[in-house]
């Protein structure tokens, strides 16, 4: 880790994003504008002018933001595309199963799910009646982005996750609710996010449902991958102090460039020797799983708590991670 001294003030350029892009100039306007507002204060935390690699992609200004709320240099990265299915006849097909009544639970996984699923059926005649079939079907909520979306359309869940939002909470609030909803017998539908959830398709089964999946949209590399690049020489040069993960696709996407590169094995270990900060439990399991480590998670999986709380214990961060590391590995000039 860099030792250069870390003032609590701003820097003079909060954004490090290696050259100019489009998303730093964005976050530039929006940091001027949020400056130079009167009587604004800082919080008296900081992290002290570490540079933070951030691979958002849809939140990214506001992720990037929040870095230089807290004294950061936001180094942005987008790492995934959103992108719809080039079909949507299979959403349609099953809009009309639920207008029917042969769906008896919908567990809706992403607000960005349900909004692409509504937008697809737009077009459709029959909307009206799938949004009045949706008030009478059992629907339940991965937490609070779904309840958000649902209610954009008047439309409130039956149960709804609790934090962290995983999959076990899924099927924790589904048991604790099993009188009013036995899940044996039970036709469950799942609104799947970028990838498959087999645990929670397993975890359904297991207590007896029939299980189907509606996929929506699809994690995808993004259209500009420069950015993921100039990340990974950041990385080899040790130029980044943090790695901020808010999806385990991010992970997953970085270290897809780096093999591209040829530099997946040095890339993996310049993550073990840098602070990488979890959102919350799916994206350190991923963490987990490819033998990477998980040394900071927040108290709540949210992007604030997740940068308060770093910046809060950034400077333990940094002394654990500098008696792990060897300075003598890994390092590209």
């Amino acid at each position: 880790m860099s030792s250069r001294s870390r003032s609590p003030k701003p820097v003079a350029d909060p954004v490090a994003d290696g050259e100019p892009s489009d998303a730093g100039a964005r976050v530039r306007e929006l940091w001027a504008q949020r400056a130079s507002r009167p009587g604004r204060q800082l919080p008296a935390i900081s992290l002290g002018g570490r540079r933070v690699l951030t691979l958002e992609s849809r939140r990214s200004p506001e992720l990037a933001l929040l870095v230089m709320n807290y004294g950061g240099r936001p180094v942005i990265a987008p790492a995934v595309r959103e992108v719809p299915l080039d079909s949507h006849d299979h959403v349609v097909a099953f809009a009309g199963e639920v207008i029917r009544g042969r769906v008896d639970l919908l567990v809706l996984l992403t607000g960005v799910g349900v909004r692409m699923m509504l937008e697809a059926i737009e077009p459709v005649p029959g909307r009206a009646a799938f949004l009045d079939a949706l008030g009478r079907t059992r629907l339940v909520a991965r937490g609070p982005k779904p309840v958000a979306a649902l209610r954009e359309v008047g439309v409130a869940p039956w149960a709804a996750a609790p934090s962290p939002n995983t999959w076990r909470e899924l099927l924790a609030t589904l048991d604790e609710r099993r009188d009013e909803a036995p899940l044996s017998g039970a036709r469950v539908a799942i609104q799947e996010y970028g990838s498959e959830n087999p645990d929670l398709v397993l975890g359904l089964r297991a207590r007896g449902a029939s299980v189907t999946t509606v996929s929506i949209y699809r994690w995808a590399m993004p259209e500009a991958l420069e950015p993921l690049r100039r990340a990974v020489w950041a990385l080899l040069r040790r130029e980044i102090d943090i790695v901020v993960l808010t999806a385990s696709v991010q992970l997953v996407h970085l270290l897809r460039v780096a093999d591209q590169m040829g530099l997946e094995a040095l890339v993996r270990s310049a993550l073990k020797r840098t602070v990488i900060a979890s959102v919350g439990p799916m994206t350190s399991e991923e963490l987990v799983r490819q033998g990477l480590p998980v040394d900071f998670e927040p108290s709540h999986p949210k992007m604030g708590f997740l940068i308060k709380e770093m910046a809060e214990q950034c400077e333990a961060l940094d002394q654990a991670k500098r008696c792990d590391a060897s300075p003598s590995k890994g390092a590209v000039t």
